[in-house]
């Protein structure tokens, strides 16, 4: 099988996993948060329509290739059976995508990298277009954007690209304070947060809102807490997802870390962080806990009807004794637990302790910086 490829971008939201990708940007305009180590050191470039419109034919080529073997190998077309095999033996990474793609149903596609928003409207709209005149199968299209970049269009333009077929924009929020939107360098203000996602609502393009817990550190915790939640209710998204601020080499916060400018936030001051955010929602949106990085993954639940629900889920972790909360916060970090239902199994339990007793100096507790240094393993 010919392995043709396509160029592809180093990630996309967990919710697009099973997504085509389409790289229509390089990189980051911004390029300057600190909590940020994606695109340090890479230039930001708009690849050209041409470029885009020739890398979509690359991909139906190796979508009706697949096609073509489903029907010699006698599944009648039927691409699902043939794009699971090749997903155990892929020729390269973009064969791998159009595979997982299609054996996924081939209906979603995510336009990389991160902030897809700032090309020219009618550009993105005739690659938008284009992308779902080649491939008739997608019917929802994604991508990440600014609030700022989405404050600066016209509302006609955000209109023109929902009309195109522009289903849903992730942009990461992080926070609505305006102190740790600036010590983040973030590049933008909890009144932009507000003109841009307002906007994007009213455009008809579904929005998802990203939110960093633990980006105020010890210092603005509670204040980074109410003030997203006020910025969020302004907004009234249709998603809120949240993400635990993990820190690594590479990012400008890791040196604020170091010289000490910057004190995290431990687990249980996070738990606490994150309870304020949800007792001060007061929108519509889906709230998401769907990141590994999360302490408590259960969290999910829709506004404001499930609010009691989540809140329950934080209170019976707060009730926990010393000893369980720190065995919980262990093995979610080593990848052992997934909810707290997790910590009822004897044999999870079991293998919990034997983790902290090789983890720690006493056999009882594992230092805070150990448990930061699991979580950097899932970024």
């Amino acid at each position: 099988m010919t392995a043709e490829s396509f160029e592809l971008g180093p990630i996309r939201p967990p919710s697009e996993a099973y997504s085509l990708l389409i790289r229509v940007t390089r990189n980051c305009p911004w390029n300057r948060c600190k909590f940020c180590h994606i695109y340090k050191g890479k230039k930001f470039e708009l690849r050209s329509v041409e470029e885009i419109k020739q890398e979509i034919s690359t991909i139906k080529a190796i979508q009706d290739k697949l096609k073509e073997t489903s029907w010699k190998s006698g599944h009648g077309g039927r691409v699902e059976e043939v794009a699971g095999a090749v997903l155990n033996n892929p020729p390269n990474e973009a064969f791998f995508n159009v595979a997982l793609w299609l054996y996924s149903g081939g209906t979603s596609a995510f336009l990389q990298d991160a902030n897809s928003l700032i090309m020219r409207t009618n550009e993105l709209a005739e690659i938008i277009r284009f992308l779902k005149q080649t491939l008739p199968s997608i019917t929802r299209v994604t991508c990440y954007g600014r609030s700022k970049t989405a404050a600066k269009k016209k509302l006609e333009e955000l209109i023109q690209l929902h009309q195109a077929g522009l289903s849903r924009l992730h942009i990461g929020l992080e926070s609505g304070y305006d102190p740790v939107l600036q010590y983040m360098d973030k590049g933008v203000t909890a009144a932009e947060h507000i003109a841009g996602g307002r906007k994007i609502v009213e455009s008809g393009i579904s929005l998802c809102e990203y939110v960093v817990l633990g980006l105020g550190g010890k210092e603005m915790w509670r204040e980074h807490a109410i003030e997203t939640a006020r910025v969020l209710n302004e907004i009234d998204a249709d998603f809120i997802r949240v993400r635990t601020l993990t820190i690594k080499q590479g990012m400008p916060l890791y040196d604020e870390v170091k010289n000490g400018n910057f004190i995290r936030a431990t687990d249980e001051e996070i738990v606490e962080e994150e309870k304020l955010l949800i007792e001060h929602l007061d929108c519509h949106s889906y709230f998401v806990s769907d990141h590994i990085t999360n302490l408590l993954q259960e969290i999910e639940g829709k506004l404001p009807q499930d609010k009691e629900k989540m809140l329950a889920s934080i209170a019976r972790f707060q009730s926990l004794s010393p000893e369980e909360k720190h065995n919980f916060m262990v093995g979610r970090r080593v990848g052992i637990y997934d909810q707290l239902d997790d910590l009822y199994n004897l044999h999870k339990h079991s293998t919990v302790e034997h983790a902290i007793q090789k983890l720690s100096n006493d056999g009882n507790q594992v230092d805070e910086e150990i448990i930061y240094t699991l979580m950097e393993r899932f970024i």
